[in-house]
């Protein structure tokens, strides 16, 4: 038995009372679960403590919570490593609710409110298009196989929690609802694939509010990969069904691949100006004449200079990476490379392969990765 420190953030609405800390002492094993060491506290010293859960086996997806303020299921982590991760003085693990919804009571918070509000957005069911088949639908492996991933949410809501984009703009639609509405654009049976997809990218608060943070991967404890999501369906949205949206997400999408193809490095003085069709389009002049303000300071204080800003130092010295963005081009098709699903394949097991197979993969593993980064 080792002894643990829980740090929990409690809070009553009866009390009426502000949010406050409380810590509690546990003796369990090492590979004990957080849960475990709050339910331990709960039975022993103050039976108050609110928490939800139910499997503890990291399948309901009902304990998520903040460990060390990072989300996380209290179920599938372990005391030990959640002791060896604490920045507290004196090595307290952490515990408090969820970010980005309300919180009901200590550790409980209302998903209700937002995350399950959010997945009712994107209407949550196939919507099949044609008179239904005369028996079950049949549909390909490889369909299923694209949707695989999304399917693995548990709804556990640490994406959420974790998401900075909704921590800004708490409208955005968020990852975990992004992630369901792919699992439904990439199934073959449902018949409003560019409905859906017109509608998130038309959303101010949809898939262009994404801000690429990379946190709701992290936090997903199913490998869900959230924004690889988003950015699938930006791709589909913007490159297969030709949406132009009136956030012009697409349009500055495209901006960015041409800045960085014809410069190397971003030149951000163009990028601007770009997303809007160029410097004299009738659409930029506005959107330049509102950047005034950030401008001239930066002008007058030589942040910026007339020539950095006309003219790119660094385009030279990058010019080789437009062989790569022509590699991609030459492709008769895009490559999805879905690593949930085929893993990653190790070295040693490549070299005894076939060598042709391996360098496939590898190289539609690297043209998914251009693609979400120019997206």
């Amino acid at each position: 038995m080792s002894e643990f420190t829980l740090k929990i953030r409690r809070y009553s609405p009866e009390a009426g009372e502000a949010p406050y800390w409380e810590e509690f002492q546990v003796d369990l094993e090492p590979h004990r679960s957080v849960l475990e060491g709050i339910l331990q506290a709960k039975d022993t010293t103050d039976g108050s403590i609110g928490i939800r859960c139910s499997c503890r086996a990291a399948i309901c997806g009902s304990c998520g919570v903040k460990i060390n303020g990072r989300a996380a299921l209290a179920c599938h982590t372990h005391l030990e490593k959640a002791a060896e991760a604490s920045q507290d003085e004196r090595g307290a693990i952490v515990v408090e609710p969820m970010g980005n919804m309300p919180v009901i009571r200590d550790l409980i918070v209302d998903m209700d409110a937002v995350h399950w509000k959010k997945i009712q957005s994107v209407t949550p069911w196939l919507l099949p298009d044609g008179p239904a088949p005369e028996r079950e639908y049949v549909v390909p492996h490889e369909a299923m196989v694209d949707v695989t991933q999304s399917m693995a949410c548990i709804q556990c809501g640490a994406c959420v929690s974790d998401c900075l984009s909704m921590e800004v703009d708490p409208a955005f639609i968020g990852p975990a609802a992004l992630a369901k509405a792919y699992r439904f654009v990439g199934d073959p049976r449902d018949g409003q694939h560019q409905e859906r997809l017109h509608h998130l990218a038309e959303d101010p608060a949809g898939i262009y509010d994404c801000t690429h943070c990379f946190n709701c991967i992290e936090a997903c404890p199913k490998g869900v990969a959230p924004m690889n999501q988003i950015m699938r369906l930006r791709r589909l949205a913007g490159s297969d069904y030709d949406i132009e949206d009136r956030n012009n997400g697409h349009r500055h999408e495209k901006a960015f691949v041409k800045n960085i193809r014809k410069n190397g490095l971003l030149h951000e003085a163009d990028l601007l100006p770009d997303s809007y069709g160029g410097k004299f389009h009738p659409r930029a002049v506005p959107e330049l004449l509102s950047s005034l303000p950030a401008i001239v300071p930066a002008l007058l204080h030589r942040k910026v200079t007339p020539q950095k800003a006309l003219l790119h130092p660094h385009k030279n010295e990058y010019k080789g990476i437009r062989q790569y963005f022509d590699k991609v081009d030459e492709r008769p098709e895009r490559l999805e490379f879905n690593l949930y699903i085929m893993g990653e394949e190790d070295e040693q097991d490549a070299a005894q392969g076939d060598p042709g197979g391996t360098e496939t993969e590898d190289s539609s593993a690297n043209t998914a990765g251009m693609e979400g980064s120019s997206a």
